[in-house]
């Protein structure tokens, strides 16, 4: 699972959660797998993007990248900026660990890349 993928998924549908974003992660296995970079593409996610989860999640996962505290404006220009949102959005996945429900501490594991959000039928509100 990319960080990309991470920051848009919440467990706000379980019962009695309402603050289900962002959702801790936790990795077992990762991999860093390169990916061309797409200047035009990340430009354009960039605005969809939850960067305080985001940054969160590149401290859960102990990665070594640099991300500036708040993103302005001028650094979303930022070339050297853009690339290193492209490294982390794109290029590391978390293959095998878990997501945590911020609220319940429910976990949803990650198996071969791909997270299970499937819930039982008594913990949908």
């Amino acid at each position: 699972m990319k960080l990309i993928t991470h920051n848009m998924l919440t467990s706000n549908i379980l019962k009695g959660v309402t603050r289900g974003f962002p959702l801790k992660i936790k990795a077992d296995k990762m991999e860093h797998i390169s990916v061309d970079y797409n200047r035009d593409f990340i430009a354009r996610i960039i605005p969809r993007i939850e960067y305080d989860a985001l940054r969160a999640a590149v401290n859960d996962l102990g990665l070594n990248e640099s991300l500036p505290e708040a993103m302005s404006e001028t650094l979303q220009q930022d070339d050297e900026f853009l690339k290193t949102m492209h490294k982390v959005l794109l290029e590391y996945e978390v293959e095998e660990g878990e997501l945590i429900c911020p609220e319940t501490g429910r976990k949803f594991p990650i198996s071969k890349g791909i997270p299970n959000m499937l819930l039982q039928e008594t913990e949908v509100s």
